[in-house]
């Protein structure tokens, strides 16, 4: 069955249009997953040989399904199939039409976006729900802060912009209108986005190939300030005391990512924000923000078999026990300062030891692994063992270059310790692969777009990781993405031409406009 709103696009279409194959003896039914859609067409009469559609007589009751078909997967998705369409006519026509990554990411975001709660009231509704929510993305998306001027004009000058033909708006709202509307929003209201670009990974290979530890994803968890001023602020904001007088205001997030070792990609998860919590005096805090994020969010990756990944902050029994109760597993750092009972139960105590020498060039390095398993994470009663181990990388001169120590409920051995050690050095990729990214690479997380009184920031601040999710899942995943992004080398020229094509010309696809940064493609031509 298809999902109630392709179903109710589809259905007026599909009534007229088929009347005529109806009364010539065909039935069809229709079905749908993630990012294919499937016509299939019973036949009353038989067919006995298969043949593709392009060798039929124009005109037939065949063809006709095509064209009908095409026309309406067109009107229901918004996207434009390929034309590798053919019939399979032993039992049943069917037809099979893949829809791009991109325009399903783009489409299922426009359903969340639609399904907004609108607080207006009276008959000054005349831009939709989801015309605030994706021009607010769309800059994000695009990397150009002035993406939805650009589109005014062109709105102007030719009567239509990329707002419509690419992301689906009806119409361009204004800058305050789009912060007004979404001050009020709980940015919760996108999170079930996250398991759409998830999917989309999953199918594409590209989850598996960030498996490690025997089948486990790693899931790092990370606290980053976004927003930061002595005269900015709302009821949600933290404060701090610089001085003796100055009060400063920030905002801080707790960002989730599937990271792997060895992988140059990050994908973020749902965010949880560190925000004043009703029936506590005290700010909020990291910590908190951790068992928050896995009561509301871990049940959804137990499938994916996670290791969490975190500093050492994350190393306290309650936060391990709340990945435990979970029934995940836990990989954190574990710094010996901070640890003195863990310190004192292995003084004396004979560690096992692993050396490794590997080759870097014309440089030997020595990896030197020591481990202790059963280790109580803290000295009372209450406390659970842990396994402990530590890492050191040691230059051919004998300097010490690199040394950690981290706690796992994994069983940690000779054959397990290296592949462990380099998880939980993969926890650095959500400070290099996510907030760096996020802050220096286009999408200026701590810049403040819009600060409001209520959600504002943390709805501006999801969609901009929303964002960075669906770039991470064209790169791996969407073949028009990739072929554009090996044309143009590098991630700064790459946005720079979506930048510069879209703020002069009107491109009627995605498709289109890959194609055309690609070279395989001329730029389509004005009115």
């Amino acid at each position: 069955m298809l999902a109630a709103p392709f179903a109710h696009r589809l259905q007026p279409i599909i009534h007229g249009a088929f009347t005529t194959a109806q009364q010539a003896g065909y039935e069809f039914t229709a079905a749908a997953n993630t990012n294919a859609i499937t016509l299939v067409f019973f036949t009353r009469k038989g067919a006995s040989d298969t043949k593709p559609i392009a060798s039929l007589p124009r005109g037939s009751v065949q063809s006709g399904f095509n064209e009908v078909a095409i026309r309406a997967l067109s009107l229901a998705c918004g996207v434009r199939p390929h034309r590798s369409l053919q019939i399979r006519a032993r039992l049943n026509f069917r037809f099979k039409v893949r829809v791009r990554t991109l325009d399903h990411l783009l489409a299922t975001l426009r359903r969340y976006c639609g399904a907004l709660p609108d607080l207006r009231q009276g008959k000054n509704t005349s831009y939709a729900m989801a015309d605030f929510a994706l021009a607010a993305f769309a800059p994000f998306f695009l990397q150009s802060p002035s993406f939805l001027a650009h589109q005014r004009h062109l709105q102007t000058g030719r009567g239509r912009s990329n707002c419509e033909t690419l992301f689906g708006m009806s119409k361009i709202p204004g800058d305050s209108q789009v912060r007004a509307m979404l001050d009020p929003v709980d940015p919760a209201h996108f999170y079930p986005m996250v398991a759409d670009v998830l999917a989309v990974l999953q199918e594409s290979g590209g989850l598996d190939a960030m498996r490690c530890l025997d089948g486990h994803l790693l899931i790092a968890l990370d606290g980053s300030q976004y927003h930061c001023s002595d005269k900015i602020h709302c009821p949600n904001c933290s404060h701090r005391t610089r001085g003796k007088d100055k009060t400063e205001y920030f905002h801080t997030l707790l960002c989730a990512a599937v990271v792997a070792p060895g992988h140059n990609r990050a994908v973020p998860l749902q965010p949880e924000f560190i925000v004043p919590q009703d029936g506590h005096d005290k700010q909020d805090c990291e910590s908190r923000a951790v068992r928050r994020w896995l009561a509301a969010h871990a049940a959804q990756y137990a499938r994916l078999d996670p290791v969490y990944l975190g500093d050492d902050l994350m190393s306290r029994q309650p936060t391990c026990q709340a990945v435990l109760d979970e029934g995940a597993h836990f990989l954190f750092v574990c710094k010996p300062d901070s640890h003195p009972a863990i310190e004192e139960f292995r003084t004396g105590i004979v560690l096992d030891e692993l050396l490794q020498r590997v080759r870097r060039g014309k440089q030997w390095t020595t990896y030197r692994y020591q481990w202790l398993c059963d280790v109580p994470l803290r000295g009372d009663a209450k406390a659970i063992n842990v396994n402990w181990f530590t890492i050191e990388i040691i230059n051919q001169d004998g300097a010490v270059t690199y040394r950690n120590s981290f706690i796992t409920d994994l069983p940690v051995t000779r054959d397990t310790v290296a592949a462990l050690a380099a998880a939980g050095r993969a926890r650095w990729k959500i400070e290099n692969e996510t907030f760096n990214v996020l802050k220096t690479k286009g999408y200026n997380l701590e810049h403040n777009f819009g600060h409001g009184r209520q959600n504002l920031s943390a709805v501006l601040a999801t969609l901009n990781l929303l964002a960075f999710a669906c770039h991470t899942a064209c790169d791996l995943a969407d073949r028009a993405w990739k072929a554009a992004r090996r044309e143009l080398v590098t991630r700064q020229g790459f946005f720079h031409a979506l930048r510069t094509l879209t703020s002069y010309l009107v491109f009627p696809s995605w498709e289109n406009l890959l194609e055309t940064m690609a070279f395989n493609r001329p730029p389509p031509l004005g009115p």
